[in-house]
């Protein structure tokens, strides 16, 4: 069965490292500020100006004042710091940011992504996800594995404006966990009760399966 949005998430959480300092961006990726793994501490950055985001508030703690960059309300860490957005970016650009969690429209074997423009159709826009893609040490994409009329997210070369190129590390979906780098999707994980044939088919680019692919471990 495919995840939902906050099984993603999970997963998504289960790739910090303790001490890291790690961008979230809008979407999926966000959602991962609620699953933290109790053992280890991980700042989360947010490039209108918050380092050291907390997770979701409970109604009782929402202040409107206190928001992510896609102007969802959030909380503040112990230790927290507040600051303009170019001192955020001075960070990312600076390389200061261990690793950055994007959703996409897209991506291609070659680790390219394309997450701000479908031309016709009003998007959010860029944001800060091509200063991101060029600073963040490493870069993990979020989705769906298709689109809502199950065409492949994932594709031999991306077909819409690029945010980065050759940037992508890794990848979890709804249906799986793949690692991107010789020019294939390499399959490392599926979701429970995902068949590798699913992924197969709807993966559009080169995608490598080599022996037993294991289910992902959502405790």
């Amino acid at each position: 069965m495919a995840l939902s949005r906050e099984q993603i998430a999970m997963r998504v959480a289960k790739e910090f490292q303790d001490g890291n300092y790690v961008n979230l961006g809008i979407g999926i990726p966000t959602l991962a500020a609620n699953y933290v793994p109790a053992h280890i501490e991980v700042m989360l950055q947010s490039e209108n100006g918050l380092l050291g985001m907390g997770p979701y508030p409970s109604d009782e703690q929402v202040d409107a004042d206190m928001i992510n960059a896609g102007k969802e309300t959030v909380t503040a860490a112990t230790g927290a710091s507040i600051f303009n957005s170019a001192e955020s970016f001075a960070m990312i650009r600076g390389g200061h940011v261990d690793f950055t969690v994007l959703g996409a429209f897209e991506v291609d074997v070659t680790g390219s992504i394309a997450s701000w423009m479908i031309p016709g159709k009003l998007i959010k826009g860029m944001g800060g996800a091509m200063d991101l893609v060029a600073g963040a040490k490493n870069i993990i994409v979020t989705m769906t594995h298709a689109d809502k009329h199950g065409k492949s997210k994932l594709l031999q070369a991306c077909t819409l404006p690029l945010t980065g190129v050759n940037c992508i590390t890794r990848i979890i979906t709804d249906l799986a966990v793949l690692e991107v780098k010789d020019n294939a999707f390499h399959l490392r994980e599926r979701a429970p009760g995902v068949s590798v044939e699913e992924i197969r088919e709807k993966t559009a680019g080169k995608l490598i399966v080599v022996g037993n692919i294991p289910e992902m471990e959502m405790d």
